[in-house]
């Protein structure tokens, strides 16, 4: 897909919920996959949106305004080295 951007939150939040932000963030478009994880971070995300743009939207208007989430880091995946149909980062 032409214009993709490809990203994975990673996500700390309070103890106990979890749950309840994996949920919330199931329901943001654009957000792919959601996992809770186990060490450094509570919850794992993968979202996949046309621009930088909408990136950003989402993690500033959206992610990080969910309550109990304590802080969130961004790693946006490459595109140098593989083609534009390439679903993996």
């Amino acid at each position: 897909m032409v214009g993709k951007e490809t990203a994975y939150i990673m996500i700390n939040c309070e103890v106990g919920y979890e749950e309840s932000i994996i949920e919330q963030l199931r329901t943001i478009e654009g957000i792919k996959e959601v996992q809770g994880v186990l060490g450094n971070f509570d919850v794992l995300a993968r979202i996949e949106v046309p621009s930088i743009e909408d990136l950003r939207e989402i993690i500033t208007s959206k992610i990080r305004k969910i309550q109990k989430i304590r802080c969130t880091t961004t790693v946006i995946c490459s595109k140098n080295g593989r083609s534009d149909e390439d679903d993996t980062c």
